[in-house]
């Protein structure tokens, strides 16, 4: 009897597992003091080439941050959802792409108000990370993140995609600029850029680098709502 029960015990630990959604398990937890690690990030999107994007990432076992425009976001909400149900990071990357030093208070804080709003309703997930359009901040911006519950995420170095749009540049341009706790800046909307992922991935993991968000490379940092990262030159913390 006591067999019996043993292997009923058994089976229902199995179907209980098997029933469970990958995205309830727990995540692994990086630690980028103790890995070299690095964050690729994919501005203005979702673009239509985003799903390609996504079944590199999801075949590599990476995860990147897409940093959205609202009205992207709008027109295809089933990418942005699918970003963030695959355990991708979602930032603000305002509505309309507008650069923020030239506008009025009130305009930027309309432009992410309403790009919460919309990836929210399609996603579920609030962001919680601001990546002013062009990478153009003043502090004007940077309070009104404030605001939010956001620092401004910039980058340390780009990809020069949207200039090149050749696969071999943008593939040896990111080898280039990758560092320890780099933020590289890429677009999804850049065909080429999504065509030689697997290559970049693949050459990256190979000289030792751990693709992560940008919350896991800044976690080591004390980064508050209305910080900016990395520090505009010019700025002091």
């Amino acid at each position: 009897m006591s067999r019996q029960i043993t292997s009923l015990l058994a089976i229902a630990a199995v179907a209980v597992s098997l029933a469970t959604p990958a995205s309830a398990t727990a995540k692994e937890e990086v630690d980028c003091t103790q890995v070299k690690c690095i964050a690729l990030t994919f501005d203005d999107g979702p673009s239509k080439y985003a799903g390609q994007l996504l079944d590199t990432l999801k075949k590599e076992k990476v995860k990147a941050t897409f940093f959205l425009e609202g009205q992207y976001v709008k027109s295809r909400p089933a990418f942005a959802k699918r970003m963030a149900d695959e355990g991708h990071e979602l930032g603000n990357h305002s509505y309309k792409h507008p650069n923020f030093t030239e506008l009025e208070s009130w305009a930027i804080r309309s432009e992410i108000q309403k790009t919460q709003d919309v990836i929210k309703a399609a996603t579920g997930v609030e962001p919680k990370l601001l990546r002013p359009p062009y990478g153009m901040t003043s502090i004007t911006s940077s309070e009104i993140a404030g605001e939010f519950g956001m620092p401004q995420i910039l980058w340390t170095a780009g990809s020069k995609d949207w200039s090149s749009k050749n696969e071999e540049a943008i593939k040896a341009q990111v080898l280039e600029v990758a560092e320890a706790n780099g933020i590289i800046l890429m677009h999804d909307w850049v065909k080429q850029t999504v065509d030689v992922m697997p290559k970049i991935i693949t050459l990256l993991k190979r000289r030792g680098y751990t693709l992560v968000t940008v919350s896991e490379v800044i976690k080591q940092y004390d980064i508050q709502p209305g910080d900016t990262f990395p520090l505009p030159d010019g700025w002091e913390r």
